[in-house]
């Protein structure tokens, strides 16, 4: 049996080489404005910063749009693999290798202006009747780390948050970025003053792109390096820009 020792040494070897040699792979969720789809284009504040890295860099991956939890799966699991866009947070620091921040952002709860009971504080959040938010993802398991027990996680979409708000059937919703609800708003076609933001900030962080573990160093310090070309230069605070003014958005009922 021994002539079958070299054999399989390069069986081995060669499964390493192709494995070496997968090549990256991008993954994205549906969250507008930073990734969505727009007819049959992916489009997004950070769907345009990450190919302004790859033009830079000379890099050609192809971005997948996936419902969030594959996306963060695929992370995790597959190798030579990116996601963006991303909250940095202690819990996922060591987990992945970093290049950002893309966005700073705060995620606030909306109500219907001119509502009878207008929420002002955090301990107002805590006793509302409800608390209506997607059914899975970073904001929930915030919330529920934080003592909320009273959200209902029904939503399956952004735009379904706002129009169970908009018919009555929840009082408070939270899932969005400020500029997440200029988007919806004006995608939805709600009229400015509609829509109230209680002013409590339950999340604060940045977005970022992660990269896998495995990933090469160089790699992930050449997208560093671009970004901060990008920054330099002024085109990352006019992509920024694009998308924080809601008449960017064209209304789709």
């Amino acid at each position: 049996m021994k002539p079958l020792r070299p054999i399989l040494a390069l069986f081995c070897l060669l499964l390493g080489t192709f494995a070496r040699a997968e090549p990256y792979q991008i993954l994205t969720e549906e969250w507008a404005p930073y990734n969505y789809q727009q007819g049959d284009q992916l489009t997004g504040m950070a769907t345009d910063i990450v190919r302004a890295i790859m033009t830079l860099t000379g890099d050609g991956f192809e971005i997948l749009v996936v419902p969030s939890m594959r996306a963060t799966h695929g992370l995790t699991n597959r190798p030579r693999t990116i996601m963006y866009s991303l909250f940095r947070t202690p819990e996922r620091e060591a987990l992945f290798k970093w290049v950002g921040p893309i966005a700073e952002e705060s995620i606030y709860p909306y109500q219907l202006a001119g509502t009878p009971t207008p929420v002002n504080s955090l301990d107002q959040l805590r006793l509302a009747p409800q608390i209506t938010t997607r059914h899975a993802g970073l904001i929930p398991q915030v919330l529920e780390s934080r003592g909320f027990d009273n959200l209902e996680k029904r939503a399956t979409s952004s735009q379904q948050l706002y129009r169970m708000l908009l018919a009555g059937r929840t009082g408070i919703i939270v899932g969005d970025t400020d500029a997440g609800v200029a988007y919806y708003s004006a995608q939805l076609g709600i009229a400015p003053g509609t829509l109230r933001r209680v002013p409590v900030a339950l999340y604060r962080s940045a977005l970022y792109i992660a990269f896998s573990k495995d990933s090469d160093d160089g790699l992930v310090a050449a997208w560093a390096d671009a970004l901060e070309q990008l920054r330099l230069s002024g085109d990352l605070a006019r992509i920024q820009q694009r998308y924080w003014r809601p008449t960017t958005y064209e209304p789709r009922y």
